[in-house]
């Protein structure tokens, strides 16, 4: 039996989600009271700042809002939690038995943290030295570890998976670096990026600036190395060499761990999913590959780009052109380049802005090399982004 039926369901509150609803209630007042959005969530977060709160910068308090606050008016919020899909009868089911029917659904749930996928990282997360930004209920340990950091390997990972602004795992690293040297122990510590991936980034332009970062600053970068395990009572981290093999054990005084990450499991389980666990779409137009009145967006789509805020800011617009047109019963028109952004903190009051394309290509906004290290940049990510995303992208108005 369906509960309730909309023209248009959103799964996910967050930055897809609402920037989606808010750009369709602007474009097509007439949607109005005939969307829902159906996320449990009582918080809305702007995780970007987090890197920012583990460094000492900004009081996480200032990433939070009420989800009450945030949701469009004209949109219902449904706060629930979505188990299945039924893309052929043109339902989901919530955790309570509900089916809400839909004539459009967009997909916009996110990632999912894994934090089992690290033998020992739940258990010891917030304590004995290791630390995550990707957990708001244990950022200011990072703060706390940083502040009181007297010497040894400070350790920062990178998993194996995507995960969400694929920056982080090495901007809270140069924060910290820049912390010791500032305060007067940097000789008397190693730090260590063990980063699973071959390079440091994947658009060359950006790599060639961030290999001279950790060169000058002697930051010792271990390449295809995964953490698979943390063993808190000897105080070590154990990483796979992806090239060997082997298992390699590495003592850390603080560990900044960057989980790995995945689809949703009530969407790697459903009939959205590709291959890998993600809604399948069309990497232009957004569209679902086989089920064409469902879209997704974000971190939960199988776009081939990094997953960002800014990769979601370009795509909500779009996604709700192309959704009005197939509700128009017109095809999608509008393509999406791949576009993502990186502000990659390198130190405090320096940043290094990475904007880029599928290709790999840079598409940079600002009328100078982004690739150099710049305070302006510094101040962009610290003090008009977050401005910009509560007052602009959520309010679909960029």
């Amino acid at each position: 039996m369906v509960h309730n039926h909309y023209k248009v369901v959103i799964v996910g509150a967050g930055s897809g989600g609402i920037s989606i609803v808010a750009r369709l209630l602007r474009l097509e007042p007439e949607l109005r009271d005939h969307i829902v959005i159906i996320d449990p969530a009582l918080k809305h977060y702007y995780q970007p700042l987090w890197t920012l709160v583990g460094a000492g910068v900004t009081e996480k308090e200032a990433t939070e809002k009420d989800m009450s606050t945030v949701i469009p008016k004209g949109a219902d919020w449904l706060r629930e939690t979505v188990e299945a899909f039924d893309p052929e009868e043109n339902t989901v089911s919530t955790n309570s038995g509900k089916k809400i029917g839909y004539e459009f659904l967009v997909v916009a749930a996110g990632i999912e943290i894994n934090w089992d996928g690290v033998k020992g990282l739940k258990e010891t997360l917030g304590k004995k030295g290791v630390c995550s930004n990707y957990s708001f209920e244990h950022v200011n340990y990072t703060w706390e570890l940083i502040r009181n950091f007297k010497g040894g390997n400070a350790i920062f990972t990178h998993p194996a998976t995507p995960v969400k602004c694929g920056g982080a795992p090495q901007k809270i690293m140069y924060l910290a670096e820049d912390y010791l040297n500032r305060s007067g122990i940097r000789n008397e510590s190693e730090v260590i990026f063990g980063t699973a991936n071959p390079a440091i980034f994947d658009v060359d332009k950006y790599r060639a600036a961030l290999e001279e970062v950790v060169k000058k600053r002697n930051i010792k970068v271990n390449y295809r190395r995964n953490l698979i395990e943390i063993r808190p009572d000897q105080r070590e981290a154990v990483f796979k060499n992806l090239d060997t093999g082997q298992d390699e054990s590495i003592r850390y005084e603080l560990l900044h761990v960057t989980p790995p990450m995945q689809a949703p499991a009530f969407i790697r389980k459903s009939k959205l999913a590709d291959e890998k666990g993600w809604v399948d779409v069309d990497k232009y137009t957004l569209q679902h590959n086989r089920y064409k009145n469902i879209f997704a967006l974000g971190d939960n789509s199988s776009l081939p780009t990094s997953k960002t805020g800014a990769a979601i800011r370009k795509q909500a617009p779009l996604a709700a052109r192309n959704l009005i047109s197939v509700m128009q019963g017109k095809l999608p028109d509008l393509n999406y380049d791949g576009y993502t952004s990186c502000p990659l903190v390198t130190g405090y009051n320096k940043l290094i802005l990475a904007e880029f394309d599928y290709d790999k290509n840079p598409i940079e906004t600002m009328p100078f090399n982004q690739a150099k290290e710049r305070y302006s940049m510094y101040l962009l990510k610290k003090n008009f982004l977050p401005l910009m995303y509560w007052h602009g992208m959520l309010k679909g108005k960029m």
